[in-house]
C-alpha cells in the first residue's frame, strides 16, 4: 500500500482522517470492489471482534449470521426474533459498518431502549472501524459518543428509542435493537412519529431486532410479518429467527444440547430460559386470566384505526346494545384515558372498538365519548369516578347533555349498585372502583373471559391482560406496564352482575357460565345420571347461588 499522508484522526493513527489521499494498489481496488458488493465476504475477512477469550479476532460468521445479513441487505424491513448470546448487536454492528462505508450520504439511527446501551452498539461499531485497514476506511468528520460522520456524507446516530431521537430527520437506516423491551407507550410514540419518514423513502431500511418481552409493539409486528416466502403478509416485515440450539458455545466450539439447557434453568429459571433462549412470547406470572387461555386469545387488526387512538372492529349494527365503560386519566403522558364498547345485544358478549390515549385532555375526553357512544346507538356509558372521572361525566351528562349514563347508589351491605334510576338523592354518576367492585368485577372477567362469554380481538387489550397480575389481595399491572383497558373490562364484569344489567339484557350472566359449565361437564367428564343428582342437591357446592339467581 501507498499513501502521501499518514497522519490519524486526532493522533490515532488507527483512523483516517478527512482528507487524507490512498494510492490504491490494483490488488485494493479488486478487494474494495468485492467488499462493496458482498456485504458477508467484507464482514468474514475484515471486522474484528473481541473475544473474552482470546481478544481481536476476525469476525467468523456463522451460517444463520450469514442469513440474516442477507435478509437485511435485501430486504427493506426486516424483523428478528434472536435468543440471547446469539451475537446478534455485532452482526448487526457489521452490517452498518459496511451500509455506511460503501454508500454515500447515508444517514443511520441505531436506537435501544436504553441511550447507554446505544452507545455500546455505536462503540463497537467504532472499534471495528479502527481495526480497519486504512485503504478501506473513509475519512472521519465527527467520532463523538453519541455519534459519528464520515468524508462521504454518512453519519450514524446513537440513542434511546423515543419519538424524539429521530423526529425531524431523514434516516435511510433505522436499527431498533431490543425492541420488546421498549415500554409500549414510548414504542408506540415513536412508530407515530417516525412512520412518515421511513414511508417518504423509497428504500429506507428497518431492521427491528430483539428477544421477546410478553404481548407487545414487537410481538404485534412479528406475528404480523410475512411468515411463508411468495405470501403476502399483514405488513412488509421479513422474520428471521434463531433457535438456540444453532449457536454454539464457542467459535468452532460444540453446539450447545439438551444438558446445556439444563444447566440455564439450573442457574435461572424455566420462564426465563423460555423467554430468553426458547424465544416464546409468554407474559408475567400470576396473572388474572389462566396462561393456557391467554395463549388461545387470537387477535385482529381493526378495521378502522384512527391516529387519535380509536380502533373498531366491527361498526354498530342497527337495535343492538352497546355498554361503553370508560377509565379517565389526567391526559400528562402517563397512564391512558381509555374506553371500551361492548356489544351486549346476545352472548357471547364481544369488544367491537377501544379508545386509548394519554395525552387527551380531561374536558375534551367527554366530546369523544358523546360522539362514539351516540353512534353506537346511545350506548350505556359507565364511568370509573376515582380520581377525576367525576369530572368527565358532569361534563358528559350537564354540558353535553348526554343523558344515557350509569348511576350508582349505595345500598347497605350490597355496596354501590347501579340505579335504575337517572338521578336523585344519594346517587352519583358513574361508579368509584372500591375494592368489592375491583373483587367482583375481576372474578366476573375472569370466568366472561375463561368460559368464552366475552369475546377479545384487540391486541393492546390482550396484551395487558398478559400482565394483569395478583398483588397482594387485589390485580394490577405488572411493574412498567399499564392496565387501563383491563380496568373497562374489570367495569363491565362487575356491571354484568348488576339487576339493571339483567334487565337491560334479559340475561343473567351468572347463570350463563353456570349451564355452560354443566353443559361441558355433562359432555365430557361426568358419566350419565350425575347431572340430574346434582340438580336435586341443595348442598351442592354453588346451588345455592345459582338457585338464587334463578328466583
Amino acid at each position: 500500500m501507498g499513501s502521501r499522508k499518514m497522519e490519524g484522526y486526532l493522533g490515532n493513527a488507527n483512523l483516517k482522517a478527512s482528507g487524507v489521499e490512498i494510492e490504491y494498489t490494483k490488488e485494493q481496488i479488486e478487494e474494495y470492489m468485492k467488499c462493496a458488493k458482498d456485504p458477508a465476504y467484507f464482514i468474514k475477512n475484515y471486522v474484528k471482534v473481541v473475544s473474552l477469550d482470546e481478544g481481536l479476532i476476525p469476525f467468523g460468521l456463522y451460517d444463520y449470521q450469514e442469513e440474516l445479513i442477507d435478509i437485511i441487505h435485501t430486504n427493506r424491513f426486516a424483523i428478528a426474533k434472536l435468543p440471547r448470546q446469539s451475537g446478534k448487536s455485532t452482526t448487526i454492528v457489521s452490517y452498518i459498518l459496511h451500509y455506511v462505508l460503501f454508500n454515500q450520504n447515508m444517514n443511520v439511527a441505531i436506537l435501544a431502549n436504553k441511550q447507554a446501551t446505544a452507545r455500546e452498539i455505536l462503540h463497537r461499531l467504532k472499534l471495528a472501524y479502527e481495526y480497519l485497514p486504512l485503504w478501506l476506511q473513509q475519512g472521519i468528520i465527527e467520532w463523538n459518543k453519541g455519534s459519528i460522520q464520515l468524508e462521504n456524507g454518512s453519519k450514524i446516530l446513537a440513542s434511546s428509542t423515543s419519538a424524539s431521537a429521530v423526529r425531524g430527520g431523514s434516516f435511510n437506516m433505522i436499527f431498533l435493537d431490543e425492541f420488546a423491551h421498549v415500554p409500549n407507550n414510548i414504542a408506540e410514540d415513536f412508530f407515530s412519529s417516525v412512520y412518515p419518514t421511513i414511508t417518504s423513502g423509497q428504500t429506507t431500511k428497518v431492521l427491528m431486532v430483539s428477544t421477546p418481552n410478553g404481548l407487545n409493539l414487537f410481538y404485534y409486528y412479528w406475528k404480523n410479518a410475512n411468515k411463508k416466502p411468495g405470501a403476502k403478509g399483514k405488513n412488509e416485515y421479513i422474520p428471521f429467527e434463531v433457535h438456540w440450539s444453532q449457536i454454539p458455545l464457542y467459535p468452532n466450539g460444540p453446539m450447545r444440547d439438551a444438558k446445556w439447557k439444563e444447566q440455564q434453568i439450573k442457574n435461572t429459571s424455566e420462564q426465563q430460559f423460555q423467554t430468553e433462549f426458547e424465544c416464546d412470547f409468554i407474559g408475567s406470572t400470576n396473572t388474572l386470566i389462566s396462561s393456557s387461555k391467554l395463549h388461545a386469545l387470537a387477535w385482529d387488526s381493526p378495521i378502522k384505526k384512527s391516529t387519535d387512538g380509536l380502533d373498531v372492529y366491527e361498526e354498530p349494527k342497527e337495535d343492538y346494545k352497546y355498554i361503553i365503560t370508560v377509565d379517565v386519566a389526567r391526559g400528562q403522558g402517563k397512564d391512558y384515558s381509555a374506553f371500551t364498547i361492548i356489544d351486549i345485544t346476545h352472548p357471547p358478549y364481544k369488544l367491537v372498538a377501544k379508545f386509548r390515549n394519554n395525552i387527551i385532555s380531561p374536558m375534551v375526553f367527554p366530546t369523544v365519548i358523546k360522539t362514539i357512544a351516540e353512534k353506537y346507538n346511545g350506548a350505556y356509558v359507565l364511568i370509573e369516578t376515582n380520581d377525576i372521572g367525576g369530572q368527565v361525566a358532569d361534563v358528559l351528562f350537564e354540558d353535553l347533555e348526554y343523558d344515557n349514563i350509569a348511576y350508582t347508589v349505595y345500598k347497605g351491605r350490597s355496596g354501590q349498585v347501579i340505579s335504575s334510576g337517572f338521578g336523585g338523592s344519594g346517587m352519583q354518576r358513574g361508579v368509584r372502583t372500591t375494592v368489592p367492585v375491583k373483587k367482583l368485577g375481576c372474578s366476573v372477567l375472569k370466568s366472561l373471559v375463561e368460559n368464552d362469554k366475552l369475546l377479545i380481538q384487540d391486541m393492546e387489550v390482550i396484551n395487558e391482560l398478559y400482565t394483569f397480575i395478583a398483588k397482594g389481595q387485589s390485580f394490577e399491572a405488572d411493574e412498567g406496564h399499564t392496565d387501563d383497558l383491563v380496568m373497562c373490562l374489570v367495569m363491565f364484569g362487575w356491571l354484568t352482575r348488576q339487576d339493571y344489567f339483567k334487565n337491560l339484557t334479559e340475561r343473567d350472566v351468572r347463570l350463563d357460565v353456570y349451564e355452560d359449565e354443566i353443559k361441558r361437564l355433562e359432555e365430557e367428564v361426568l358419566p350419565f345420571g350425575l347431572i340430574s343428582s346434582l340438580e336435586d342437591d341443595e348442598d351442592t357446592p354453588g346451588w345455592q347461588e345459582v338457585r338464587e339467581s334463578k328466583s
